[in-house]
C-alpha cells in the first residue's frame, strides 16, 4: 500500500477566546486591590488611555453676602484684630512658655523631623536576638554558633535544626553548641530556641526558680497532653494531690508562654475594602458600588489626532486604541454584572438582610444565574474575592451560597444558619456543664423544626473550630 499526500477542504466551527475576551473574564474575578493595580498598569502602558478629570464642584454662595453690612464690617474688624494683636504682650507673665521656646517650637514642625525619627521599623525576632547576642559576653566563636542558632528558628521561636546539624554547620562540637544554646534560651523572650513545648516551658520554669518542685516538673515534661485533654483524675491519683493543688499548678503553667517568638511575628492584619454597600432605606434595601479609588477612564485626546507613520506604528496605535476601548467597556460590564448579582442575592436572601445570619437560606449559583440571565461560571467569577457591607457586617459574596437542610414543613434552612445557631448555643452554655452534640441536635430541632443527626452537628461544630464538650468543660 503506497503513501501519498492529499489536500482536502473541511468546514468546522470552534469557540476561540480572543485576548480581549480573556481580559474581560479575568477582570470579573479580580479583587478590588488587584483591579486597582491592573487599571494603574494599563494607564502607564497605554498612551490612548487616561484618567478622566473630576468635575469641578459648584462653589456655594458666600455666607457673608447674605449678612447685613454691619455684621460684615464687624467680621472684618475681628480678622484685622486677630492679625495685628500681640498676644504675648497681652498674656505677659501668664504665658505657658517663654517667647523663645514658642518660636522654636513653631519653627520645628514635622517637616524638620527626619523620616527615620517619625517612623520606626517593627522589630523582628531575628533582629531582637542578634542585638542581644552582640551585647552578650560570648566570644567571637560562640557568637558564630549563636548566629547559626538564631538563623534556624521558626516564626514562633522554636529551633528547627538539631544540635548535630548545628555542629556540622559551624564546625564545632555538640557540647559547644549546647553551651551556646543554653545561653540563647535565656535571651528575651525566655524560652526561645527550645526544641519542643516541654523544653520551652522548662526553661521558663528554671528562670522563675521553680525547678525544684517535682510535681510541676513532671506535669510539664510528662503530662502536657493529659492537661490539654483535661484528664485530671489520673493526675490526682498519681501525685496524691487534691483539685485545689492541681488548680494552682495549672494557673502557674498558664502564665508561661509556649510560643515565645509569636509576639514578633511579621504577619500584618488584612483590611477588607467592600466592593458593594447594602443599606436599608425604609422597607427597601439600597445597593451602592464602591468606586472610591477606582479611576474613571476615558480615551485620550491622542485618539482624535491624525496619525501617520510606518505600518508597524499604525498597527501598534490601532491595537492600543482597541485595547483602551475594550478595557473601558469591560470595567463597565464588570460593575454592571456585580450590581445585578448583588441585587439578586438581596432578593433571594432578604430574611438575612432583615434579621441576620440565623435567617440565611440555602442558595446555589444556578438560581442567581437563571435570575439575571447569565451563565453559572460568570456568577462564580464575579463572586470570587468580592465583599459586601451589610447591616449585619462585612461578608464575602460566596458566603451567601450554601447548602440546605429539609425542614419538617417542606421548606429548607441554610447550613450557615445552622452553624450560626450552634455557635450561639455554645456561647450561652454553662462552662461547667457544656452541651453535647446530641443535646445541640435536640435544641436545633426545637428551634428550626429540622432533624439533624449527631454526626452532622459534630461536623458543623468542627467546621467552626469548636472543641468537643469534654474539652470545653471547665473544672474550676
Amino acid at each position: 500500500m503506497g503513501l501519498e499526500l492529499r489536500q482536502q477542504l473541511k468546514l468546522s466551527q470552534q469557540l476561540v477566546m480572543t485576548p480581549q475576551l480573556q481580559q474581560a473574564i479575568r477582570l470579573l474575578q479580580l479583587s478590588r486591590v488587584d483591579l486597582l493595580e491592573t487599571v494603574q498598569q494599563e494607564l502607564m502602558e497605554n498612551p490612548f488611555l487616561e484618567e478622566a478629570a473630576p468635575q469641578p464642584e459648584t462653589p456655594a454662595p458666600s455666607e457673608q453676602e447674605d449678612r447685613p453690612s454691619d455684621i460684615r464690617e464687624d467680621a472684618a474688624y475681628d480678622g484685622e484684630l486677630a492679625r495685628n494683636a500681640d498676644w504675648e504682650d497681652y498674656l505677659g507673665e501668664f504665658a505657658s512658655t517663654p517667647k523663645g521656646a514658642q518660636s522654636q517650637e513653631f519653627d520645628a514642625g514635622d517637616d524638620m523631623t527626619p523620616f527615620e525619627g517619625r517612623y520606626a521599623e517593627k522589630p523582628s525576632l531575628d533582629g531582637h536576638l542578634r542585638w542581644q547576642l552582640r551585647l552578650s559576653t560570648l566570644t567571637e566563636r560562640q557568637q558564630e554558633i549563636g548566629e547559626a542558632i538564631i538563623g534556624n528558628l521558626s516564626s514562633v521561636g522554636y529551633l528547627k535544626a538539631s544540635v548535630e546539624e548545628l555542629a556540622a554547620m559551624t564546625q564545632a562540637t555538640p557540647d559547644e553548641v549546647r553551651a551556646v544554646l543554653e545561653r540563647v534560651q535565656q535571651f528575651d523572650p525566655v524560652g526561645v530556641a527550645a526544641r519542643d513545648a516541654s523544653e520551652c516551658l522548662m526553661v521558663q520554669i528554671r528562670n522563675l526558680g521553680y525547678e525544684r518542685d517535682p510535681v510541676l516538673v513532671s506535669l510539664v515534661t510528662e503530662h502536657l497532653e493529659d492537661l490539654e485533654a483535661k484528664r485530671y483524675k489520673p493526675l490526682l491519683r498519681k501525685f496524691k494531690i487534691d483539685m485545689a493543688d492541681l488548680h494552682e499548678y495549672l494557673e502557674l503553667i498558664q502564665t508561661l508562654d509556649p510560643f515565645p517568638g509569636a509576639s514578633f511575628g511579621n504577619s500584618e492584619p488584612t483590611y477588607v475594602s467592600p466592593d458593594v454597600y447594602v443599606y436599608k432605606s425604609g422597607k427597601d434595601f439600597v445597593i451602592m458600588l464602591n468606586d472610591e479609588g477606582l479611576p474613571h477612564l476615558q480615551l485620550s485626546e491622542l485618539n482624535d489626532l491624525p496619525l501617520s507613520g510606518s505600518d508597524k506604528e499604525m498597527e501598534y496605535c490601532a491595537e492600543k486604541k482597541r485595547a483602551a476601548s475594550w478595557l473601558i467597556k469591560s470595567l463597565y460590564q464588570r460593575q454592571k454584572t456585580l450590581y445585578k448579582v448583588v441585587e439578586s442575592i438581596v432578593r433571594h436572601q432578604r430574611p438575612f438582610f432583615e434579621e441576620g445570619v440565623t435567617k440565611l437560606g440555602p442558595l446555589i449559583l444556578k438560581e442567581i444565574a437563571e435570575d439575571i440571565g447569565m451563565h453559572e461560571s460568570t456568577v462564580s467569577r464575579i463572586t470570587t474575592n468580592k465583599f459586601v457591607a451589610t447591616p449585619h457586617g462585612i461578608f464575602e459574596l460566596k458566603f451567601f451560597f450554601n447548602s440546605g437542610l429539609s425542614v419538617d414543613d417542606g421548606s429548607a434552612v441554610g447550613s450557615e444558619s445552622v452553624k450560626a445557631l450552634i455557635k450561639k448555643f455554645i456561647s450561652e452554655e454553662d462552662p461547667k456543664a457544656p452541651l453535647s452534640d446530641e443535646k445541640l441536635g435536640e435544641m436545633l430541632k426545637e428551634h428550626l423544626k429540622v432533624t439533624i443527626a449527631r454526626r452532622t452537628v459534630a461536623k458543623y461544630r468542627m467546621a467552626l473550630n469548636i472543641p468537643s464538650s469534654s474539652k470545653r468543660k471547665e473544672h474550676f
